[in-house]
């Protein structure tokens, strides 16, 4: 099992689903891991399943203000930021059960969608970026929770799609800003569909045949434990990042 010790790991989105699986798995493996979400409630009852040292620092990805208040207080009480998963993310009423086309899906859904899964992003890498580099850190990591819907595309989830593209995109082009700073930045996707609230519509059979929480486990522990000569400004499903790094 790859060892974590001592590492601080930064988790947004962890108190459900994969963040909270990718969560405990980290802690398991001796990392001291920073659960974000909104929720403070959730997010302590993560921490009361953690193995390991937590810091719960709830906190809502697109603002700014929540964003430097939980890389702050990760610095005073850590010291440093080693790994930061951006996980949180949100499918919108134009993925799951019933999709929605663009005609269908109204402004204030489009921007929520942009918002968490772009804007989120793009907020927490800057700010964890800047205590890396302002470290002199000689390595560091960013793994980006992406979709294999960032790779193609399927009518009715319009929203969604753009999000995730997008998430590709910035992961390619921050990946290469930082490359020379020992810093990987890579995006990961479970590889199909996972038992989680996007697919709470399903029969209790068909959920239990489809892929579970834990799906990424493994693959972001590997990801987390690169150095600075690890793979850099890639994506891949769980399964393939296994292969690469194991």
């Amino acid at each position: 099992m790859t060892t974590l010790n001592d590492e601080t790991i930064i988790v947004t989105g962890a108190s459900k689903g994969l963040g909270r699986s990718m969560a405990l798995a980290l802690s398991d493996r001796g990392a001291n891991v920073v659960l974000t979400a909104r929720s403070e409630a959730d997010l302590e009852a993560v921490a009361d399943e953690a193995a390991d040292e937590t810091l719960v620092a709830p906190a809502d990805v697109r603002e700014a203000d929540d964003v430097d208040r939980v890389v702050d207080a990760t610095l005073e009480r850590f010291g440093r930021v080693d790994t930061l998963i951006n996980n949180a993310g949100v499918s919108g009423l134009s993925f799951g059960e019933e999709r929605r086309s663009l005609v269908e899906t109204d402004e204030e859904e489009w921007d929520t969608i942009m918002d968490v899964n772009v804007k989120g992003v793009s907020l927490f890498t800057k700010r964890v970026l800047e205590a890396m580099l302002g470290a002199n850190q000689d390595s560091g990591n960013v793994v980006n929770v992406s979709s294999g819907l960032g790779r193609y595309a399927i009518p009715d989830a319009a929203a969604y799609i753009t999000s995730k593209w997008g998430l590709e995109g910035f992961t390619q082009a921050v990946a290469l800003e930082v490359e020379d700073e020992g810093i990987n930045v890579n995006a990961i996707d479970p590889g199909g569909r996972v038992n989680t609230r996007i697919w709470e519509h399903l029969p209790d059979d068909e959920r239990e045949e489809i892929l579970q929480p834990d799906v990424m486990d493994d693959a972001a522990a590997l990801l987390a434990a690169q150095g600075s000569d690890g793979v850099t400004g890639e994506s891949m499903t769980a399964e393939e990042w296994e292969d690469r790094l194991a």
